[in-house]
C-alpha cells in the first residue's frame, strides 16, 4: 500500500449531503460531496500535522432516494450570559422543544455504499499552531508517541492504518448529517478486493467541494467544483480539476 494513499468503503442505511440551495427542506446530493468524505477520514484521525485530500469516489450502491418527514428543533441553546455565568438569578437558559419543534420534509439517499481514496499532507510542526496538549490521544501508544514529539509523515500513517484496522475514531463517522451513522472499513490491498462501482455516467452539476478554512478560519466561503461520475466514479482530486470560490 502507497503510505500516502488509503481507501476506506463505508456504508449506511440512509445520507443526506444537504444541497446549499436546499437546506430549510432538505434535499441531498446525489453522491457524497468530497468535504463529506473528508470528514470520514477526519473521525479516524486528526491531527494539526495533517491535511486529508479526497482524489476519488466510488459509488458502489445505485443511487436510491426515499423522502421523510421529520420533527426538528428549530433553535439552538444561546450562550450563557454574563450573569448567568456569574450566578446571578436570571431567566434559565435552555429552551422548551414543545415551543421550537418543527416539521419539515427532506429527500435523503438509502442504502449508501461509498470506496472514498484519500491522502494526506504533512505540515511539519514549525508550520501549525495548535498547543498538542489541547489534543486528545486513543491509547497510551498514541500518548507515548507524541511525548516524544518526533513528527513524521510515516508516524502519523502508521497511526491511521493502525486505527482504522481496529475500527477506532475519535468521533462515529456520518453521512452528512449526525443522525446517518454510517460503517467503515480499510480496504488493505485494492487488486483483492477490485471495486465495481454502478455502471453509470453523468453530469451531476455543480457541487459543494469544501470550505476555505486558509483563506478565512473563522467564516470560511464555500468552494464548488463540476461533478461528474464516470463508469460511477466520481473525480475529486484537486491536482486535476477545476475548484471555484
Amino acid at each position: 500500500m502507497n503510505l500516502h494513499n488509503w481507501c476506506l468503503e463505508v456504508c449506511g442505511d440512509y445520507a443526506c449531503f444537504t444541497r446549499p440551495e436546499m437546506k430549510v427542506e432538505r434535499v441531498s446530493y446525489d453522491v457524497m460531496t468530497p468535504s463529506a468524505a473528508r470528514a470520514i477520514f477526519e473521525s479516524i484521525l486528526w491531527k494539526p500535522a495533517i491535511r486529508w485530500n479526497v482524489t476519488r469516489i466510488e459509488v458502489m450502491n445505485p443511487i436510491k432516494w426515499i423522502s421523510v418527514r421529520r420533527n426538528e428543533v428549530g433553535k439552538t441553546v444561546p450562550a450563557p450570559t454574563a450573569k448567568q455565568m456569574a450566578g446571578v438569578a436570571v431567566a434559565p437558559m435552555g429552551i422548551f422543544i414543545e415551543d421550537e419543534r418543527q416539521q419539515r420534509a427532506g429527500l435523503f439517499l438509502r442504502d449508501v455504499r461509498y470506496r472514498i481514496h484519500a491522502y494526506f499532507d504533512f505540515v511539519p510542526p514549525s508550520e501549525h499552531k495548535t498547543n498538542h496538549s489541547s489534543e486528545f490521544w486513543a491509547d497510551e501508544q498514541e500518548q507515548t508517541e507524541i511525548v516524544r514529539f518526533d513528527e513524521t509523515a510515516a508516524k502519523y500513517a502508521a497511526m491511521f492504518e493502525r486505527r482504522a484496522k481496529k475500527g477506532q475514531c475519535f468521533h462515529r463517522p456520518y453521512l452528512g448529517c449526525r443522525e446517518f451513522s454510517c460503517d467503515f472499513r480499510l480496504i488493505d490491498d485494492l487488486t483483492v478486493e477490485v471495486a465495481r462501482p454502478i455502471d453509470e455516467t453523468r453530469d451531476l452539476g455543480y457541487m459543494l467541494y469544501d470550505m476555505d478554512f486558509d483563506r478565512n478560519a473563522d467564516d470560511p466561503p464555500a468552494l464548488f467544483f463540476r461533478a461528474q461520475i464516470e463508469n460511477g466514479v466520481m473525480n475529486t482530486d484537486r491536482r486535476q480539476i477545476e475548484v471555484r470560490g
